[in-house]
């Protein structure tokens, strides 16, 4: 099992292993100002036991055992009680990560911890939304470290001008990401309005877990990117599969914590040492792609409701 230790000569490592960090520095967050575009309607507008039905095949064997437990049978009931009680619960594709990147084409996993909690934010992908949406600051502070790591630009607040004439025009979606295989998952995949954490105590945790430990039961290694103390808090169960995965730790991205010590997120590398780690494995992630890429309207019809 290698880590950042094998990469860089120390180890590097924060959450139970470093200064603890704040609550809201591994926490989602909204960031939409007083003058917000139209943001789509997210919401979730069926029954959980519906999304459910559309995990695709090569997930359905973590899914289906989840759900046939005490535990997941619970979980449907929750969330289905809060929506009928008048509860405005996100996202509205709970499984967009699993319906994008299949088992057996993970690369990469990125671990987030709560869908954000804001109208229009979350679609099912950990750390993104969609285009058009405003950024949220972890995620401003991914494209910052990745531009640093993969482009030599200086990490600045400043953002770049749009073209004379025309406005800029955020592009957050990180589909683009998924579908090269980056696996990027969330441990509760639901959330209600305004509440950060509001679904954390639900079940979710056992499903995502078991969904992590699929990934890291496979004979091919991968990347894992675990930012900030929640996602740290993985790392047993990745190494416990005994196989060659490399995982990479650092602060999570959040303004709160991204340039704190011991392992500022601001400078990790991420992006380049996952694609080094790649290249000796036949695959690289293109970083940079499509970040507003939009997916076709029969995806939707398909497999799940649309973003």
């Amino acid at each position: 099992m290698a880590t950042q230790h094998d990469l860089f000569g120390a180890e590097a490592t924060a959450g139970t292993d470093a200064a603890p960090l704040s609550p809201a520095a591994s926490r989602p967050e909204t960031s939409l100002p007083t003058t917000s575009p139209k943001l789509p309607d997210n919401r979730l507008r069926e029954s959980l036991a519906l999304q459910f039905d559309r995990v695709p095949a090569s997930w359905r064997a973590v899914t289906d055992a989840f759900r046939a437990t005490q535990a997941g049978q619970a979980l449907v009931r929750a969330v289905d009680e809060r929506r009928a009680a008048g509860a405005v619960v996100y996202p509205d594709d709970v499984f967009r990560a699993l319906r994008l990147t299949p088992l057996d084409a993970v690369r990469v996993v990125i671990l987030g911890q709560d869908p954000y909690h804001g109208p229009g934010q979350a679609e099912g992908l950990a750390f993104s939304v969609p285009a058009g949406v405003p950024l949220p600051p972890s995620l401003r502070n991914i494209f910052k470290e990745r531009d640093r790591d993969l482009r030599g630009a200086p990490a600045t607040d400043e953002a770049a001008p749009a073209p004379r004439g025309r406005a800029a025009r955020p592009e957050g979606s990180l589909r683009a990401w998924a579908r090269q295989g980056v696996l990027l998952l969330n441990t509760s995949l639901t959330v209600e309005d305004g509440q950060a954490g509001s679904h954390a105590g639900l079940g979710w945790e056992a499903l995502t877990d078991a969904l992590i430990a699929a990934v890291a039961q496979r004979a091919e290694p991968a990347v894992f990117l675990l930012w900030g103390a929640h996602a740290q808090r993985k790392r047993e169960l990745i190494q416990s599969s005994g196989a060659g995965h490399w995982i990479l730790e650092s602060n999570h991205p959040s303004p709160l914590s991204a340039t704190r010590g011991p392992v500022p997120f601001i400078g990790c590398g991420h992006f380049s040492v996952a694609n080094a780690f790649g290249r000796a494995h036949g695959w690289t992630i293109d970083w940079s792609a499509g970040s507003a890429e939009a997916e076709p309207e029969d995806a939707h019809r398909r497999d799940g409701p649309s973003a």
